[in-house]
C-alpha cells in the first residue's frame, strides 16, 4: 500500500539524519578527546533486507508492522559514567563542621581546618575560633570544656574581639554614645564608660583585653557604637558561656519607646535602646537584646546588665521587675507575656539595673559629681560600690534611690539633660520642673531577697 511505503521510507531517511548529525557533532570534538574515550549513541540499523521484510508484511499484518518498525526507532538506554566520588584522605578522611551563619542563620559545612566561611546567600562571614591547647596537668579548670573544643564565633568581616580567656572568664561589653555633632548630643555618656571600665578593672579584676569599649572616640571603626556593632558586641559577650563566667553589659545613652502589636509587653509598648546611626538603621528593641543577651545563658553563668537610659526599666525584658517604695519595701512584678513566650535564660543568672522605669527619663547631668557632666544611674551605682554600700541588691538599689532623690530635691528646675531622644526633642535638653525624676529599677529572670542576696560581679 502506498502509506506504508512512505512510512518505511521516512523511517529510513531519519535514521540517515541522525547518522550525519552524529558524524559532525564527532567531527567537532575530535582532537579535543580521545576517541577511544568518547562514548557515541548506537543506533539500530536496519538491513535492506529487513525493510523489505517489514514492507511486505505490512499488507497481512499492518497492525504488528507498524509496531516493529515503531520499536526499531527507541533509542537503546543512555548510559552515562558513573559520578567520580571525592576520595578521601586515609588515616579519617575529611570532617565538615556545621556552624549557622551569622547573618541569616542559614547552616553551613565548614571544611576541616578553615578558620570561617562566608555564606553564600547573605554574604556574612562567620569566624571560628581556634581550638584551645590542651589543659595542663592538674588544672581541672582548663579541663572542663575539653581539649580541641571548638566554638564558633558569629562575626561580620573584620569584627575582631579579643579571644575568650578560659573556663571562669569576666567578659564585658561597654556602651557610651555621645551623638556629638547633633541634636542629640549628650555629654557624660563617654565619661560614664570610661568610669565603668575603672571600676571593673580595678574592684572586680577584670582583664582589660576581655572588655568591649563602644565610643565615638575609638579609632577602630569596629568598636563605633553602631547598630551592627552593638549586635555583634552582645553576640560575642554571651559566645560560648559556662560555668562561672561573670558577664556585664553597661549602656549609656539614649532611650526610647515605641507601640507593641506583639502582645508581650504589659503597657504595649517596646522599650528601645538608640544607637548611633539609629535615624538610619534604627533602634535595637528588648525583644532583640533579650534574645542575644538573656536567652543564651546557660547554667553557672551570671550577666549582669547597667542601662542607663530613658525607658529602661524593663530594657531587657526580664519576666520579674522589683517594685520598691521609699521605705525599702518591695514586692515582684510577674511581667510574663500572657502570650506565653519565654522571656528567661536557659539555666543562667541575669540581673539588671536601670536608670528609670519604663515611663520615665534619666538625666545626664553635672549636678552629681559636681565636676563633669554624668548619667545619674551610672554615677550613683559606682558611688554606692565605692562608699561600701553594695554589699547586696537591695543596698545598692536603695543608695542609688536616695541619692537621686536627694539631688533632685535641691536642683530645682533645669539641672541637666534628659537621655530620652523624645524629651531632649519636645524640651530641648532641660529636666523639667522639680530636679531629677527617675527611680532606678531593679529585673531579674527569677525572684529572689534583694537584701539576702550578695551582690558581686
Amino acid at each position: 500500500m502506498p502509506r506504508s511505503k512512505i512510512y518505511v521510507s521516512d523511517l529510513y531517511h531519519q535514521r540517515q539524519l541522525w547518522y550525519s548529525s552524529i558524524r559532525a557533532v564527532d567531527d567537532s570534538i575530535d582532537g579535543r578527546m580521545p576517541r577511544p574515550s568518547r562514548r557515541r549513541l548506537h543506533l539500530p540499523r536496519l538491513a535492506g533486507s529487513q525493510i523489505h521484510d517489514a514492507s511486505q508484511r505490512l499488507h497481512h499484518e499492518p497492525s504488528r508492522a507498524n509496531e516493529e518498525i515503531v520499536a526499531n526507532q527507541i533509542h537503546p538506554p543512555i548510559r552515562l559514567p558513573p559520578p567520580r566520588r571525592r576520595r578521601r584522605p586515609r588515616g579519617g578522611g575529611e570532617m565538615m563542621m556545621l556552624i549557622d551563619c551569622s547573618g541569616c542563620r542559614t547552616p553551613l559545612q565548614l571544611p576541616h581546618g578553615a578558620p570561617c566561611i562566608r555564606c553564600a546567600i547573605c554574604g556574612a562571614v562567620t569566624y571560628v575560633a581556634a581550638a584551645a591547647p590542651p589543659p595542663a596537668h592538674g588544672d581541672p579548670a582548663r579541663g572542663a570544656a575539653g581539649p580541641g573544643a571548638v566554638a564558633p564565633q558569629h562575626q561580620a568581616p573584620g569584627w575582631g574581639p579579643p579571644p575568650p580567656p578560659a573556663h571562669g572568664r569576666k567578659r564585658a561589653v561597654i556602651c557610651g554614645i555621645s551623638y556629638k555633632f547633633s541634636r542629640h548630643e549628650l555629654k557624660g555618656c563617654i565619661n560614664d564608660a570610661k568610669c565603668m571600665r575603672h571600676l571593673l578593672t580595678t574592684r572586680f579584676h577584670f582583664p582589660d583585653d576581655s572588655i568591649i569599649m563602644l565610643t565615638e572616640e575609638q579609632t577602630d571603626p569596629y568598636k563605633i557604637p553602631t547598630k551592627h556593632n552593638i549586635r555583634m558586641a552582645m553576640y560575642w559577650l554571651v559566645q560560648g558561656c559556662q560555668p562561672g563566667d561573670s558577664l556585664v553589659f553597661h549602656y549609656s545613652g539614649h532611650g526610647a519607646q515605641q507601640r507593641n502589636y506583639s502582645g508581650d509587653e504589659v503597657d504595649g509598648m517596646d522599650e528601645t535602646l538608640c544607637p548611633l546611626d539609629f535615624e538610619t538603621q534604627g533602634m535595637i528593641v528588648d525583644d532583640e537584646i533579650n534574645t542575644a543577651l538573656v536567652r543564651p545563658l546557660t547554667p553557672g553563668v551570671k550577666l549582669h546588665a547597667l542601662i542607663d537610659a530613658c525607658h529602661s526599666g524593663t530594657a531587657l525584658d526580664l519576666p520579674f521587675l522589683c517594685r520598691m517604695n521609699r521605705s525599702g519595701q518591695y514586692v515582684w512584678e510577674d511581667h510574663r507575656p500572657r502570650s506565653g513566650v519565654w522571656k528567661g535564660t536557659s539555666g543562667g543568672e541575669c540581673i539588671s539595673f536601670s536608670g528609670c522605669d519604663d515611663d520615665q527619663t534619666s538625666a545626664d547631668t553635672s549636678a552629681l559629681s559636681k565636676i563633669t557632666s554624668t548619667g545619674a544611674m551610672t554615677f550613683c551605682f559606682i558611688q554606692a560600690i565605692e562608699r561600701g554600700q553594695g554589699t547586696t541588691y537591695g543596698s545598692i538599689l536603695t543608695s542609688m534611690r536616695s541619692t537621686i532623690r536627694s539631688t533632685g530635691d535641691s536642683m530645682g528646675s533645669g539641672g541637666g539633660a534628659v537621655t530620652s531622644l523624645i524629651t531632649m526633642l519636645l524640651t530641648g535638653g532641660s529636666v523639667s520642673s522639680g530636679g531629677l525624676k527617675q527611680d532606678p529599677q531593679l529585673t531579674a529572670n527569677e525572684p529572689f531577697d534583694v537584701y539576702a542576696k550578695p551582690f558581686s560581679l
